[in-house]
């Protein structure tokens, strides 16, 4: 079973064929936030204008950590909101990241993933400003994904 593929290119648009998944990490105060989301928003508006509504209708919605909000952004292109961060500044209880919130919504992702033959596509989720670990990350990524058989490529910045 193959593992991650790691490259370097713009996660924002994955350049293989068949239905993919961008998977990213938003916070929980409906703050679109910097770095990947405004790459992202910059080629799609769709994902950024949906996590909006899915924030601001969250009294009668499922918004909160562990969620995932699917856009469909191209006809073979989705684009997974996945709320794995309490708020956007480290602080007194540590920093924003919640591994468990983003091990649910992988769990999401994975089944969606089958449902639609899709490979999923990433930026090192929840280890930027949510100042995550990548040694915590990628073993819920391999569970979650890889061991289903779900094709999952990680972005690093660059091309």
């Amino acid at each position: 079973m193959p593992g991650i593929a790691y490259v370097r290119h713009d996660a924002t648009a994955p350049p293989v064929k068949g239905v993919r998944i961008i998977a990213h990490v938003c916070d929980d105060l409906g703050g679109w936030g910097k770095d990947f989301v405004l790459a992202l928003s910059r080629r799609r508006p769709e994902p950024e204008a949906a996590y909006r509504a899915w924030h601001r209708d969250r009294a009668a919605n499922d918004f909160a950590l562990g969620a995932v909000r699917f856009v469909q952004v191209e006809r073979y292109v989705w684009v997974a909101d996945m709320i794995g961060r309490r708020g956007t500044r480290t602080g007194s209880k540590g920093v924003p990241v919640r591994y468990e919130a983003i091990d649910r919504a992988l769990g999401a992702v994975a089944d969606r993933a089958r449902e639609l033959g899709a490979s999923v596509h990433m930026p090192r989720l929840g280890c930027g400003l949510a100042g995550g670990s990548w040694s915590r990350v990628e073993p819920l990524i391999e569970e979650r994904l890889v061991r289903q058989g779900i094709p999952v490529t990680v972005y690093d910045h660059g091309k």
